[in-house]
């Protein structure tokens, strides 16, 4: 059936209260599925200390610029929720409640409201009110112990397990759920989406095999963690790097055909041998390039990729074939995810200027009062 429409969340209006980080990306992912996204920036701004048209994470947004100090500021964001569906704020526990746009406020304006609020711990316990950043989060949940050699430090895999994974896609499932209840029942409430919480609920798989012996709690020494070398990375003769994951026996067996060691590989099922059968396949990865390797397991079952670099990835073909990539603006970006058959989402806006959309929402959303501020020193309304 042909797709129509913006998106599944065509017609659901959300509020967000300008970070950096897991809100914005949590918003940008609403705004991806067809949802009118109103990022209420300051004055002065709080970004990424990049150009705001280079700010992926805020397109298909429209902004606009309330300074929540002022007189008026508290009184025009809570005129917003009054009309909005959801809300999302990313400070720290307390923060919104002396500004007077915190969750009794908003939802006494509307009570149907969905206030979705995007912490690294969370609103309470010990270190709610500290500050923190996506490294800290998973490292105290365990996800972080997890990476890297047996023989050094953990590897951060920048900000993408915590803030994004534990912390964006965990507050975009809460404010969805709640949406939906909102809609069933009238009543809105609050969404307590915690990075901690969302990168815990991560590794629930890998308890389970904790507790039945099947992972030991050490790094590189697990099916899953680069310990077998049946799923691990090895470096080609030019410096680049193959991926493999043959898991399975038939995949392997199909790795180790193509690869050129079927007959001198050291049985993969006695991992006292683990040692040698990675050093027969790193012998062997580092005898050609990594495009020479590419070639010999395209198409196949073996479970190889080469591991590409961001720049890289968008030219793959599979991924080329599918556009998960695109371009927009001038910027090649990932597209919208996932997919929808009847309702797809799409790339309507570029990344919002600050302030630039003040009159549009202020028109579309029957706020009178919207009007944007003088421009100040230092503002990102340029």
């Amino acid at each position: 059936m042909a797709g129509t429409g913006n998106g599944p969340l065509a017609g659901v209006r959300v509020v967000e209260l300008a970070g950096i980080g897991p809100g914005p990306f949590a918003a940008m992912l609403l705004a991806d599925l067809g949802a009118d996204v109103v990022r209420v920036d300051r004055p002065g701004g709080q970004g990424l200390h990049i150009d705001p048209a280079h700010d992926i994470t805020n397109r298909n947004k429209r902004s606009v610029l309330v300074d929540l100090k002022s007189e008026d500021g508290p009184g025009t964001v809570l005129a917003l929720a009054e009309r909005a569906d959801v809300l999302i704020e990313g400070y720290r526990p307390g923060v919104a409640e002396r500004l007077g746009v915190g969750p009794a406020d908003a939802l006494a304006r509307n009570p149907a409201l969905v206030y979705g609020r995007m912490t690294g711990w969370g609103q309470d316990g010990p270190l709610a009110r500290t500050a923190g950043h996506d490294i800290g989060y998973i490292a105290v949940t365990g996800a972080l112990g997890m990476t890297g050699p047996a023989d050094g430090p953990p590897c951060a895999p920048a900000n993408l397990l915590g803030d994004y994974a534990g912390g964006s896609l965990y507050l975009v499932i809460g404010v969805l759920a709640a949406l939906q209840h909102a809609r069933a029942t009238g009543t809105g409430q609050v969404v307590d989406a915690a990075i901690v919480d969302g990168t815990a609920h991560l590794t629930a798989m890998l308890h389970g095999m904790l507790a039945a012996g099947g992972w030991q709690d050490r790094r590189e020494a697990n099916l899953l963690d680069g310990g077998a070398p049946f799923y691990s990375t090895y470096e080609t003769s030019d410096g680049g790097h193959m991926a493999v994951g043959a898991l399975e026996p038939r995949f392997w067996a199909e790795f180790t055909r193509l690869l050129g060691i079927a007959e001198a590989a050291p049985a993969r099922d006695d991992p006292a041998r683990w040692d040698e059968l990675r050093a027969t396949i790193a012998d062997r990865f580092r005898r050609r390039t990594r495009a020479e390797w590419t070639a010999v397991f395209e198409g196949s079952d073996a479970c190889v990729a080469p591991v590409l670099s961001l720049r890289e990835a968008p030219g793959h073909p599979h991924l080329a074939a599918r556009a998960t990539f695109t371009d927009h603006e001038g910027i090649t970006q990932p597209a919208p995810a996932p997919r929808f058959s009847a309702t797809p989402g799409s790339l309507r806006r570029p990344p919002a200027r600050p302030g630039a959309d003040t009159d549009g929402v202020a028109r579309d959303w029957d706020v009178p009062g919207l009007r944007r501020p003088e421009r100040q020193k230092g503002s990102q309304n340029r």
